[in-house]
């Protein structure tokens, strides 16, 4: 096969910029001992990742997603809301704790203090 050219490519990632992105992330995945899915031809690895690239072995969206997940430093982690985090720390959302007053007792204490009671 002749050596593959970006004309070649450009028509499956239209940015040439991540092209060469996308290129350059699947030729490091190469040298670290991935498979490749084109037969080499005594190719380097840059022209073996545009080369699946050309041929749609190695789709875009995949290799955009493994780019990003590679160059992420902290992984998103759900946190629960705070209706669950009551639940899950054992309070009772719809009870008021032992220590809530209601306005009625609020001022029935309030009265009983000042002796009206």
């Amino acid at each position: 096969m002749a050596r593959v050219t970006v004309e070649d490519c450009v028509d499956k990632v239209p940015n040439r910029f991540e092209l060469v992105m996308l290129a350059a992330h699947r030729a490091r995945e190469i040298s670290a001992g991935a498979e490749i899915t084109v037969d080499r031809d005594n190719d380097k690895n840059p022209v073996v990742s545009l080369r699946e690239i050309a041929d749609e072995t190695q789709g875009a969206d995949d290799l955009r997603e493994r780019l990003i997940e590679s160059n992420q430093t902290q992984i998103e982690v759900d946190e629960p809301e705070d209706d669950q985090m009551a639940l899950l720390m054992g309070a009772e959302s719809d009870k008021p704790a032992e220590n809530d007053m209601d306005e009625e007792m609020l001022l029935r204490q309030l009265m009983e203090a000042q002796g009206q009671g």
